[in-house]
């Protein structure tokens, strides 16, 4: 089946723009042009194309894309380089996968702060009394709410965040 340009847009869900930027940064080389010059997909094509959105997704440059893209042109002979650079990325995007759920940890950590502030009415029950200074303790006591809730999963990414040991 022979898909336009327009439909591959659709079906990956981006602009028909973006698939011509592509298409200029060497990331379609595999795709070939009818006798009027448009392009024209086929079902390989847009499985191609589903790796390159992948690969896009997953913070890949565009370069190391179109490095992919031509690895993936000389076929067999490219097959470990492919994989590693998949194994790679692959890495790379865990280890921001869980940057980013310390950084939501700690921003519930600050929600919580501010959330029983709030209840409060003021800012003073979380310092040390008689000052603007926030209570040294004040870590643990998150810690033993979470604990309290069950929320292992945000305790021990927060852990992950702080330096304060959950004391028994």
């Amino acid at each position: 089946m022979s898909y336009s340009i327009g439909q591959v847009a659709q079906k990956l869900g981006v602009s028909i723009d973006t698939l011509r930027y592509y298409d200029k940064s060497g990331l379609l080389p595999f795709v070939k042009r009818n006798s009027a010059g448009r392009r024209e997909f086929t079902d390989n094509d847009l499985h191609l194309m589903q790796t390159i959105m992948c690969l896009k997704n997953a913070g890949v440059p565009v370069h190391e894309i179109a490095t992919f893209v031509q690895l993936r042109l000389q076929g067999d002979a490219s097959l470990d380089e492919r994989y590693q650079l998949l194994i790679d990325h692959e890495k790379n995007l865990k280890t921001k996968i869980l940057d980013l759920q310390e950084t939501i940890a700690y921003l519930q950590y600050k929600k919580w702060y501010y959330e029983t502030a709030v209840n409060a009415g003021t800012e003073t029950i979380h310092f040390v009394p008689g000052t603007n200074e926030v209570d040294p303790n004040l870590a643990r006591q998150y810690q033993q709410h979470l604990t309290a809730k069950g929320d292992l999963t945000t305790l021990a990414l927060f852990n992950e965040v702080v330096d304060v040991p959950v004391k028994d």
